[in-house]
Parts: structure tokens; C-alpha cells; sequence
């Protein structure tokens, strides 16, 4: 199979694959010091681009084309209603900047999801301003912040972070200005509460905790752990990555937790955002709603009349997000918790928990498990048995590929040395799990009997290992007009 070019490569001169409308404004001469002799943009015709496209979605991954088990990412199915419903032109045609009175509709939903989500999680209120998880996070870390300011508690700059936590945690609290410690694990794979207890202190302005943690463990003294940070003054935020383990079975804030921050890509089915507009809604417990970013959206009744309307809460972050941009996630998770109700979130939780358990089952006899106890939705392995022999979890990994199955996450966490971070998601049926664990046991004969099998994985993909070191030594990440077309060439 030829490498396929670049479009740009593909460009020639007086092609054209679209026709802009004549301009519905008044033109105006572009200032002169915006002008420029050449843009360099792509000449291809409507057919050069579809075929371009098509062969590169070919050439990748998906959740619609095969099994993806990527730990502590949940990379579950997006049912195609969402689409339909986020494509409705009423939806689709709305203006950020359009007098909120024309859009009581969409306001409305992104209204109910906020009330949906604080019913959900046990919390008193929802921004649905963050545009991404660690966005989410960010502004979760930022109304800590404001809460010890406005208590003129300014001694509090350290939050501990487990070291089974998500791995987004200890850059956002050092991003926010705070000390990082790093809190260790039990040998159960809970925070170790005598470490809590000698770490936590009158500087502890939060705990930003993850539970399930990235183990794919409960914390068997979760309850424990929110009392003792609460009696030393500080507060307790819950990194939500992993909340599709938990809905409908536990809510945070009935466990004491003060701010989670939902990913609606992760638990509520919408895409990842893959650097585009995410979002990562954030949730508080009561008294700490004056706190949320502006805007904030509020429904008022008056003389029988409901309207939803913007408005600044008393002691806000302020805006950390130009626009609801990412509104079309909100149309989509709204859709996903609607289909489902209640008893389907609960169904939606307790399959993903039975199905990593099941695969947990299956595989603990061939391989090395970090914490063997009950998993919640995603269970971590070790490759160290494997490594004996030479093979790695990379090696795992690469191998997998040729079973057509997207990778799981590996050397992560930290804390498991070799690891495979394994998530099933509810989505897969018991064929698909089951032709996961014979790939996976497949692997582990290959490690044991030919290892170079594996080492030398995966050997059915269009291109091979890459020389990592040296594409991290010399990126090359953009086109440039004085690059010679590169000829497509075989594959090797």
C-alpha cells in the first residue's frame, strides 16, 4: 500500500472541490498589512479531497472499527441518536452571540443538564463551562483557591495528590500556583491514611483524589479520608475520569467530596474532543456555588413566565472560557442521560464493572496482577513475568495490533512497574471480550515460547515501530511551500 501524501502534496494549480456563497455583507478591503502574495492553501477537487479523507479514516483506529480498551480513558461507543440530534438545524444554525431570548431552547437543556448532573453526582451546582476535562480540573483547583482567599486562609498553598491518581492532577494543582505531595498508596491500593495523616496539615488547601482510582479500585476508606482532610481545614476534590465505574451506585458529594468535575466524553458518551471543544463540567457542594466561573446560567420564574438567563455568581473565578462553544457535547450528553434514565445510567456502570472482572478473570492466571481485589471498571496488569523473557508492555501493546485492537494504556500508573491499564467500557458484547482475552493469552504463549513474536511486533500494520527518540529529536509536525513533494512509495 502506497504512503499516502500530504493534501497539500496533492494540490494543483486552478482545482477546486468548493464554491462559497456570494458574501450576504458588505465587502471590505482587507488592511494592507494582512494581505499577503500567496496563502499556500491546498487546489484539489471535490473528489481528490473525499478519497483523501476516506483512505486516511482507513488507516486509523476508532471505536467504530474495533475493540478499544485504553485505561482510564473510556473509550466507549458514541451512539449515533447524539448525532442526529446535536445535527438538528435548530441546534446546528444558533449564534453564540444572539440575544438569549431567541435561544430559551438550548438554554433550557444546557439548564436541565446542569440540574441532571448535580442529581446524579450529589452536588449543589454544575458549571458546564470548562471545555475539557483538565480544563475541569483546572477550574475545580481555582475555586479551592478562591475559597481559602476569601477566608483570608492564605497559608494553605500544598494539595496532596495520591499517587494512584489521574495523571492531569499534580501539573493542574502546580499550574494553579499550589505544592504538590505526592500521597502513597496502601498496600491494598487505597490512600495510605497514616502518610494522610502526617502529611496533612494547616498548608493543606486539597486533596485532589481520584476514585475509582486509576488502579480501578474503590477506595475501601473513602469516607475516612474526605473526614480527616476536612477536620485539617482543607478541601476534597474528586478527579472524575473515572465516574463511569460509579452512576446510579454511589454519588460524591453524598461521600463528602467538595468539587468533581465530570468528563462528558468519558461517562455521558461524547466524542473525545482530540484537541477540538470538549467538555469538562464541575460540580460543588453547597456553599461553594458563589464560586462558580461567569457566566452562569440560572432558570427565573416570573408571573408564571419561565426564562433562563446568564448571570454572574456573588465571589465568581471569572470567565474561564470565551463562549459555550462546546455546546454541541452538552446537546449529546443531554441526549445519552435522557435514552437512558436512571435504572439504564445504573445498568450502564454495572456493565462496564462486570465486564473489566470478567476480562480481570481470564487473564490474572497469565499475568502478573498489581492489586488483586475486586476491580471497579478498569484493572491494572503487569508484563513483569513477561519481562523475564525479554518482552516488555510495549511490546504487549505493539503486539495487540495485530489482532486488530487498539492498545490499553501503558506505564500507567506509575506505581506498577511494566503496566497495562485495561478499560472494557459497557459498550463491548461478550464475543468482543472474549476475542480480546484470546489475543492477550495468545500473547502470553508467544512471550514464553517465541518471544521475538512479540519484540518484534506488530507485523501486520502499515508502518511498523517508529524510532521514538528521534521523532521526538526532530519533529517535523507542519507542511512548508519550500518542502519538494515528497513521491509516494510502498509501504515497507
Amino acid at each position: 500500500m502506497a504512503v499516502e501524501p500530504l493534501i497539500f502534496e496533492l494540490s494543483k494549480p486552478g482545482r477546486r472541490g468548493i464554491r462559497f456563497p456570494e458574501p450576504d455583507v458588505p465587502e471590505t478591503e482587507l488592511p494592507a498589512e494582512l494581505q499577503r502574495d500567496r496563502l499556500d492553501w491546498p487546489e484539489v477537487s471535490e473528489i481528490d479531497v473525499i478519497r483523501h479523507y476516506t483512505r486516511l479514516s482507513q488507516k486509523n483506529h476508532a471505536i467504530d472499527i474495533n475493540f478499544y480498551p485504553l485505561g482510564s480513558c473510556t473509550m466507549k461507543y458514541n451512539p449515533k441518536i447524539n448525532e442526529a440530534v446535536v445535527r438538528d438545524p435548530r441546534f446546528a444554525n444558533l449564534h453564540p452571540l444572539q440575544d438569549p431570548a431567541t435561544a430559551q431552547g438550548v438554554l433550557q437543556l444546557m439548564y436541565e443538564l446542569q440540574e441532571m448532573l448535580a442529581e446524579i453526582s450529589g452536588f449543589s451546582a454544575v458549571t458546564l463551562q470548562p471545555a475539557a476535562g483538565a480544563h475541569g480540573e483546572l477550574t475545580g483547583v481555582l475555586i479551592a483557591r478562591a475559597y481559602h482567599a476569601e477566608r483570608g486562609d492564605t497559608a494553605r498553598r500544598k494539595i496532596l495528590v495520591p499517587d494512584s491518581a489521574h495523571g492531569t492532577n499534580p501539573a493542574t494543582a502546580a499550574m494553579a500556583g499550589f505544592e504538590v505531595v505526592t500521597l502513597p498508596s496502601d498496600e491494598r491500593g487505597n490512600v495510605d491514611l497514616a502518610a494522610l495523616r502526617q502529611l496533612v496539615g494547616p498548608d493543606t488547601a486539597a486533596l485532589m483524589i481520584t476514585n475509582p482510582n486509576t488502579l480501578g479500585l474503590w477506595d475501601e476508606h473513602i469516607q475516612e479520608v474526605v473526614q480527616i482532610v476536612h477536620e485539617a481545614g482543607g478541601l476534597v476534590y474528586n478527579d472524575g475520569a473515572n465516574f463511569n465505574a460509579i452512576l446510579g451506585i454511589a454519588r460524591p458529594g453524598d461521600l463528602g467530596i467538595d468539587i468533581m468535575h465530570f468528563n462528558l466524553h468519558k461517562t455521558f458518551s461524547t466524542p473525545h474532543g482530540g484537541g477540538g471543544p470538549g467538555s469538562g463540567p464541575v460540580g460543588v457542594r453547597a456553599g461553594l456555588e458563589a464560586y462558580l466561573p461567569s457566566p452562569h446560567l440560572r432558570k427565573v420564574e416570573t408571573d408564571g413566565e419561565t426564562r433562563y438567563e446568564w448571570y454572574e455568581p456573588e465571589r465568581s473565578i471569572g470567565r474561564i472560557h470565551s463562549f459555550y462553544g462546546n455546546v454541541g457535547m452538552h446537546i449529546r450528553a443531554y441526549t445519552y442521560i435522557r435514552m437512558h434514565g436512571a435504572a439504564g445510567l445504573r445498568q450502564v456502570s454495572e456493565d462496564a464493572v462486570l465486564a473489566a472482572n470478567y476480562l480481570l478473570a481470564n487473564l490474572r492466571d497469565r499475568f502478573e496482577v498489581a492489586y488483586d481485589r475486586t476491580c471497579m471498571h478498569e484493572f491494572v496488569l503487569s508484563a513483569t513475568r513477561q519481562k523475564r523473557n525479554g518482552v516488555r508492555a510495549l511490546d504487549i501493546a505493539k503486539r495487540l495490533l495485530d489482532f486488530g485492537v487498539h492498545p490499553p494504556t501503558v506505564y500507567f500508573p506509575l506505581i506498577v512497574s511494566e503496566a497495562l491499564m485495561i478499560e472494557p467500557t459497557e459498550t463491548e458484547s461478550k464475543e468482543s471480550l472474549d476475542n480480546f482475552i484470546a489475543a492477550m493469552r495468545q500473547i502470553a504463549d508467544e512471550a514464553e515460547n517465541s518471544p521475538e513474536v512479540v519484540t518484534s511486533a506488530p507485523h501486520n500494520t502499515e508502518y511498523k515501530r517508529l524510532d521514538e527518540v528521534s521523532a521526538n529529536r526532530n519533529l517535523n509536525l507542519r507542511w512548508r511551500p519550500s518542502q519538494e513533494p515528497k513521491v509516494p512509495v510502498a509501504a515497507d
